[in-house]
Parts: structure tokens; sequence; C-alpha cells
């Protein structure tokens, strides 16, 4: 079989040749720490694991690089609300999302680089691509030249003639031209962008951008742009010219064009071989449906989902359209989800418990069992071959689960087929797709201690409601002392166990 993937700079379903035969070198834009994640960033997180996994399978070595995104308007806008500067505000994120990644199951990444560490790598691009006629600087901030940059466009389709500006407008009278974009920002923060971002209890603007980050660099003090941050991490931690680059759909324009330009200009070298976007999770509302963004405040945490319906649902849902084909979040397809889960989990719980009985015979021989192993192998490998087609490969993975749950209605069992049938869910459901078969995935201990906790939780909230302050206090100073860290939220308070 070869592996099929499709390539948005050239719109076609390509032949995945790596640059290594043995190599693939992943990249994967993530995400500005800033928010929690939400069950959008973590369906990006899980095709993308599954795209690891896969790669894994076919016997590639695969290095897989995610950055934070831990310098940004965004975060500084959180300060006094979430930590007393920049730094802290990010710090506090990026704890939450490792944790989250870890509750889905996530293959880890062999590095998470973050900007604020690579603030010499950033200043080194741009200066690379003042140096070749690429950029410019103007008042202490340096931009790029679109003009200069021969194909700027091809990866979103556009002509310069069609670009936008790009930028605060502030900014549009230092530029040449208007769709020019930011690699390094003179100065700090202004407080005008982070007042849109600001949450009722984050410090006034003025003073949350008094605590916002800034470094020395050859054009005097400021921040670098948002686009030449993953230029410099990628190429930092995997090499100038990678295999895949991955982000949601929404960052075609203007970021990962903006990556190609400028990581080309400073290299002369392709960045990325083939490009691959996630769709959108589209969430249902009383009248219609709309995206789902932190922004918008629409969305369901990670922490939130997997502690009310558990990782192996989360992923079932993700998994369940492939990844560059909108999703629908909804009760509806949660409960669908969770019911696709519940017959992979029952029928390979089937299998085992069968194939352990003494009812498992050497000499029995279930033709139709067998084979719909080897149809499910086969069926499966040329979905995840064909652009890695989640959706199709959970089919493959549910029609084996039927034939065993048609086997396993009547003694005798044939032990050779059932074993076969459970290495093979092992092997692609497990090992593959990544869900948590058997006593791994039943998550029995995290949901006990998350449902004392809410008990716990939901005293305090009596005893507050009481005006008994002093025992709310005690409360949550005795789930501190279990390791149990508590955020009181306009929603609510949320935890998070150690």
């Amino acid at each position: 079989m070869t592996l099929r993937v499709t390539n948005t700079l050239t719109g076609e379903k390509e032949v995945f040749e790596p640059r290594d035969e043995d190599e693939v070198l992943l990249y994967y834009c993530g995400l500005t720490t800033s928010d929690p994640a939400h069950m959008g960033h973590a369906r990006s997180w899980l095709h993308v694991d599954a795209m690891h996994r896969w790669l894994e399978h076919r016997g590639y070595d695969v290095r897989h690089v995610e950055n934070f995104t831990d310098v940004n308007e965004k975060i500084v806008a959180r300060v006094g609300e979430a930590g007393a500067d920049e730094a802290a505000v990010a710090e506090r994120y990026i704890a939450a999302l490792i944790e989250d990644m870890r509750s889905l199951n996530l293959k880890r990444a062999a590095v998470y680089p973050r900007v604020s560490e690579h603030i010499e790598e950033i200043i080194a691009m741009v200066e690379r691509l003042v140096e070749a006629g690429y950029a410019y600087e103007a008042d202490g901030s340096v931009y790029f030249d679109v003009t200069q940059f021969e194909d700027y466009g091809a990866l979103s389709n556009q002509t310069l003639d069609e670009l936008e500006a790009q930028g605060d407008p502030a900014e549009r009278s230092e530029k040449r031209n208007p769709a020019d974009f930011a690699l390094w920002k003179a100065g700090g923060v202004a407080p005008d962008a982070i007042a849109e971002h600001r949450h009722g209890e984050a410090a006034p603007p003025e003073a949350a951008a008094d605590r916002a980050l800034t470094w020395d660099s050859p054009w005097g003090e400021g921040r670098p742009g948002w686009h030449i941050e993953c230029s410099a991490m990628s190429t930092t931690h995997l090499d100038d010219t990678i295999d895949i680059h991955v982000g949601g759909r929404d960052l075609v324009f203007p970021h990962h064009e903006n990556e190609i330009a400028q990581s080309e200009a400073a290299t002369g070298r392709t960045f990325a071989r083939y490009w691959l976007h996630t769709a959108l999770v589209e969430v249902e509302t009383d009248e219609e449906t709309e995206k789902m963004s932190s922004s918008l405040g629409n969305f369901e945490t990670v922490s939130g989902l997997v502690r009310e319906r558990g990782p192996n649902v989360a992923r079932m849902w993700a998994l369940s359209a492939a990844y560059n084909t909108e999703a629908v979040f909804s009760t509806a397809a949660l409960d669908e989800a969770e019911e696709r889960w519940e017959r992979l989990e029952r029928g390979y719980e089937a299998a085992v418990d069968a194939c352990d009985s003494p009812a498992a015979g050497a000499t029995v021989a279930d033709e139709p069992l067998r084979e719909a192993v080897a149809d499910a192998r086969a069926d499966f490998g040329a979905a995840m071959d064909d652009d890695f087609n989640t959706r199709e490969a959970l089919t493959a993975l549910l029609d084996l689960v039927g034939a065993v749950n048609r086997h396993v209605a009547e003694e005798p069992y044939d032990y050779r087929g059932l074993r076969r049938a459970i290495e093979a869910l092992e092997t692609l459901a497990g090992e593959a797709l990544g869900f948590e078969l058997g006593d791994a995935g039943g998550g029995g201990d995290v949901r006990l201690a998350e449902d004392l906790v809410d008990v716990v939780l939901a005293a305090r909230e009596d005893a507050r409601d009481r005006g008994d302050y002093e025992r709310a206090d005690r409360l949550r100073d005795d789930l501190a002392a279990l390791g149990v860290e508590v955020q009181d939220t306009d929603e609510g308070p949320e935890f998070r166990l150690p």
C-alpha cells in the first residue's frame, strides 16, 4: 500500500515521499497559552496523534514538534486574572495543556518549544532576511516585503493584487506595502491591543501592558511577530525542510503563507513538503451552527469532557470524521461516539473472555471470523493510507467487532481466530488509533477521584451560599493539601487533580 495525503499547497492528493526514507519530520502549530484547551483544539491534537501513530506503524521514525506560543497579546490580556505577568499566565496554561494532552493519551512530541526560549533564533532569522533584502526596518520594527518573494500567496491561492492589509492599522504608515507583515515589533504591547481580549477580572489594559515581555534586538527593544516564531522553532528543532506541517484550516492565511515566505527566503530551501490542514469544529445552537472558539465562549473544555465522558469517547468523537472534514460538536454527536466506543470496547472484551475460556478450542476453525480479521487489517490499512481516513478505519474495526460478536454467540470458540482478532484490535485500535482497551481504558480510579472532588466542591459552594466562608476556605485548603488545584471562574469552580 502507498500512503497518500492531501497537500493544501497543490490542492491534490499526492503520494507521500519523505525527504528521508526512514524518518518523518512533523510540525504542528500549537496553541497560544491564554485559555484552557477546548475540544476544537483536541480534535486537531487527536488527528495529529493518529498521523504520528500511523507513520510509526508504517515503520518511520517520527520526529514530532509542537510549539507553545507563550508570547502574545491575548496572554497579556489575562494578566491579573491568571497570573502576575505574561510569563506567569503562560506557565499556568502550559501546565494545564500538558495535563490535557496526557489525559487524552496523546503520544509525546519530541519537544514542545516555547517562543520565549527562542528569541535568539528568531532575531538571527530576522537578521538574515534583512541582509538578503527580503525585510526592512522601520522605526524599530522589521517587516517582510511580500513583493520580494515570488511565490507569495501560493498556499492560499491568492495573488498580490488580491491580498488584504495585514497587521495593526497603526503599522501601515511604516510599511511599504499594506500586505507586508511584522517580523519584529518595536516596544511592548499597546493597551488598546489587549483591550478586546481582556476578561472582567484581569488587570486594566495599561497595567497589564506594563507586565508584557520585551527583549533587546539590533533594532531596539521589542517583541517577535507571530509568524516568525514557528519558522524559527521548526528549523531549530527539525530542519530547514520538514516533511509534514499540520495546522488548523483557519491558519492557511496569513500564518502559514507567511511561514513559507520567511522560511524559504531565509534558508533558500523548501520549507514543508506537505501541508495538511484540519477542518473546524462547528457547535450546534438552537438556530444554527457556529465555529467553536474561545473568543465566542461556545466551547467545551478538554478537561470537562474527559471528566464527563472519558478519553476514549473524546477520541472516538474526534476520529469519527476525517481530519479535513468539518465535525459537529453536540450532545447527539457525543452520544453516538459513546455508543461506538462501547461497541468497540464490548467487542474487544468479548473476544478476550471467549479466547480465555475453556470453550476456546485448538481444533476449532471459524473461517468467517478469520477472514474478518484479515479484511479488517486490510481495510484499516487502506483507509489510513488514504489521507489518514480515520472514519473509514473505525468502520473496519467495528466490522471486525460484529464478526467477533457473531462468533461468540455460540460455543465452541476458535482460539486462533479470537487471538488474531484481539491482536488486530490491540494493534489497530490501541497502538494505531490510541484507544485504551481493557483495564487501561476504564478510568475508574480517576473518575472516582473526580466525583469525590465534585462532592467536596459542592459542599464548599453550599458553605459559601450560607455565608460560612471559614468552612469554605477550609475545604479548599484541604483539597490543596491533597494536591487538588481549585480555580473559581464565572462558570463555577474548576479543578485539576495532581
